[in-house]
């Protein structure tokens, strides 16, 4: 073997930060779905992962009015003054003044943009470099960029590391959220050890995140484990804190649950909080506040009850 071939690249990274024990993640991750939670702790864990959420639109058909009623909905989630606000919405550049514009700048509810060529990645770096200077640039709090995943499947570790921090240099004072899209990472280690080069070269309060969800596979209770144990085993050796960014797929409340239990079991409560811990979803606000209601009133409500600005991603 080469000792500069793909392979042998992966294999020195996975020896560094360790591979993974598949069968007793898949093992840990299925308690996690017996686990009951009932009464008021389910009323708090439902308000908590409503302040988690990342309110999406990522569509080509996404216009201004599109993105106001989004933010509206990110600022007042439910009429009962007890649901709070969601932790941001997320649009695609064009959209960010719109967004700034719809927030204004006194707001908890920050603006997250999508960048560097999403979902493909596939732009030469200048390019990737000036949207995420141009959506920073027109309101942006937060940039969610993508991996160069061919390159990390190529071996090319150093050229992907310097590509994530080029994009942190250019976001500023900005939130950076590294995308993995764990679907095309494929394998449990290669997603542990992608976690580990992005964690590497990212600021204390950064993310790293799973999906794009414009994939097949997008967060799973097992991929969100693995990058959760490597935020652990980053912060045990560094006392760096990362956060964490499951993203796609999320759809009802009783998946957030399940992941916010896994998120107390191996990190523990100071990461039960939107600055280390988002869901990227759209669907899923609107089954929190149904559930939300039924813990109040008894009564389940239709699905339409609650309107939804955007399409789930």
């Amino acid at each position: 073997m080469l000792a500069n071939s793909p392979s042998a690249a992966l294999a020195r990274l996975f020896d560094e930060v360790g591979t993974v024990d598949c069968v007793g993640v898949e093992e840990r991750v299925a308690k996690y779905t017996t686990r009951s939670i009932k009464k008021a702790s389910k009323v708090k864990g439902l308000k908590l992962a409503v302040s988690m959420v990342d309110l999406t639109t990522l569509e080509g058909k996404d216009t201004p009015g599109k993105v106001a009623s989004l933010c509206r909905k990110a600022l007042r989630p439910h009429e009962d003054p007890g649901v709070p606000s969601v932790a941001a919405v997320c649009v695609y550049p064009a959209m960010v003044r719109h967004a700034r514009k719809a927030l204004g700048s006194d707001t908890a509810v920050r603006i997250a943009s999508v960048a560097t060529a999403f979902p493909s990645g596939q732009a030469p770096l200048k390019t990737r470099l000036a949207e995420v200077k141009a959506a920073v640039a027109d309101g942006a709090d937060e940039i969610d960029m993508v991996i160069n995943r061919g390159a990390y499947l190529a071996g090319e570790l150093a050229e992907v590391q310097d590509e994530i921090a080029a994009v942190s240099a250019a976001r500023g004072d900005a939130t950076l959220k590294v995308i993995l899209e764990v679907s095309e990472l494929e394998t449990y280690d290669n997603i542990r050890a992608a976690s580990f080069l992005a964690m590497r070269v990212i600021r204390e309060g950064d993310f790293i995140k799973t999906s794009t969800g414009k994939t097949s596979l997008n967060a799973t209770l097992g991929n969100n484990q693995v990058m959760l144990e490597a935020i652990r085993d980053f912060y045990l050796d560094t006392g760096v804190a990362i956060g964490m960014k499951p993203a796609g797929g999320i759809r009802t409340a009783k998946q957030s649950l399940q992941f916010l239990i896994a998120v107390k079991e191996t990190l523990g409560d100071a990461w039960l909080t939107n600055e280390r811990y988002r869901f990227g979803a759209s669907a899923l606000l609107n089954d929190l506040l149904r559930q939300i209601e039924t813990q109040k009133t008894g009564a389940y409500q239709a699905p339409y009850y609650f309107s939804d600005a955007a399409e789930s991603y």
